[in-house]
């Protein structure tokens, strides 16, 4: 049973009005769920909208965040619980640990390095989570197309395609994840490396 949904998402804020929408839609949603949100534990770009959404439809808000953020005094200080991590190395881990779910929001290089930390634990059987990429505006599109060339070229086995959902929709990510529950670690390639 999902308990708490960890999400991935840009601390920008100069981004289009579809993808703020998208992360309050998501916010209110994860709430009205009855789950608890984990996000990075920051009050900028989209970070804040998702958890300012969260709380304000009654959602337990879970931040994570290293210490060097909280000097820079941009943490989430409203969170339920902030979470002080020693770097960025370690924020990762207690995000993937703490989530049911992994889901990313589009975001900018650090969202990108988070999911595909994600995807690769599933690959190498680390994790049976269930992963959404949350592709607004066809955003992860031509990430998805390299992907498609990664395996056309046998540098990604056809296998990949499994380790996330892609849901062009809040709606259909919620639902996603209310019809796959988190399983046990997932059947994936122990021979692999993170390279593959």
């Amino acid at each position: 049973m999902i308990r708490n949904v960890t999400v991935y998402c840009s601390a920008r804020g100069e981004v289009a009005n579809v993808y703020k929408t998208a992360a309050a839609d998501l916010g209110r949603a994860i709430a009205q769920c009855g789950w608890g949100l984990v996000y990075g534990g920051n009050r900028v770009g989209l970070m804040q909208i998702l958890s300012d959404a969260c709380r304000a439809a009654g959602g337990k808000v879970v931040g994570i965040t290293p210490q060097w953020f909280i000097d820079k005094g941009i943490s989430d200080d409203r969170c339920d619980e902030l979470i002080v991590s020693a770097g960025m190395r370690d924020r990762k881990e207690m995000m993937e640990n703490r989530g049911d779910a992994l889901l990313a929001l589009p975001g900018g290089l650090g969202t990108l390095e988070e999911i595909f930390e994600v995807i690769v634990a599933k690959q190498l059987g680390r994790h049976g989570k269930p992963i959404v990429l949350l592709n607004i505006a066809n955003y992860y599109a031509p990430l998805l197309a390299m992907i498609e060339h990664g395996i056309e070229h046998k540098f990604i086995k056809p296998v990949a395609r499994g380790y996330f959902f892609v849901a062009d929709s809040v709606d259909a990510a919620i639902n996603h994840l209310r019809d796959q529950p988190p399983t046990a670690p997932a059947n994936g390639d122990p021979l692999s490396s993170a390279g593959e």
